[in-house]
């Protein structure tokens, strides 16, 4: 048996896949890039889209025109209302519902200076420092975790709020300044969870898949 697995472009999202892979030790996976509205629209802010189907449509087209056999998604990137013809056959458990601090020298959200700009792309993690530290100047900012990186190093902006999860899955936690308490940012129950999506009249797949432990 071959899986055809549909996921994001990004390195993140095929770690992420290849994941998934993983629980199936005896089926051959090939690992389907599927580029989505929110791969190639790098200025809508996210906050905007909170549960919208930026990150899912054409993932979820193709899956619906059995291109591919199953869909890796970031569970806080599914919309609000699935397509009709598809189900979330398992969610993982999470690795890490945190948020963390990823900064130029490694200060912590405490230890930033006034006017420092943070980027994020979250309507709550914006709040959320505002909350903590109205003095900060708080940004948005788009693209995958390396391009975000990218414009830290370039000084475009002083920290970053991510998912903790992200960067231990692409092993880079070593970029971390701080693990976010989760009294400043409360963790969303998505946080860090991949969700496996199928077509519902793939009852043999959706049994197959069942197998991966749901937290």
């Amino acid at each position: 048996m071959i899986l055809r697995v549909g996921t994001r472009p990004s390195r993140l999202a095929i770690r992420q896949a290849e994941e998934i892979a993983r629980y199936f030790p005896y089926a051959g996976c090939t690992i389907v890039p599927i580029a989505t509205s929110g791969d190639k629209d790098k200025v809508t802010p996210l906050g905007d889209l909170e549960k919208s189907n930026f990150f899912t449509k054409e993932i979820e087209s193709t899956l619906l025109r059995n291109e591919v056999d199953i869909a890796v998604h970031s569970a806080k990137d599914l919309e609000e209302d699935m397509p009709m013809g598809l189900a979330i056959a398992a969610l993982t458990k999470s690795i890490s519902p945190y948020e963390c601090v990823v900064s130029r020298n490694h200060k912590t959200l405490a230890g930033l200076p006034r006017q420092a700009v943070v980027g994020t792309s979250s309507k709550k993690r914006r709040q959320a420092v505002y909350s903590y530290r109205k003095d900060l100047l708080v940004k948005d900012i788009r693209g995958d975790i390396e391009e975000r990186l990218d414009k830290l190093d370039r000084g475009e902006f002083d920290a970053l709020i991510v998912a903790h999860a992200a960067l231990i899955r692409l092993g880079i936690e070593n970029r971390i300044a701080e693990i976010v308490l989760p009294s400043i940012i409360e963790p969303h129950w998505l946080q860090g969870r991949l969700a496996v999506q199928v077509r519902r009249d793939r009852k043999d797949l959706i049994r197959y898949v069942r197998r991966i432990h749901a937290g």
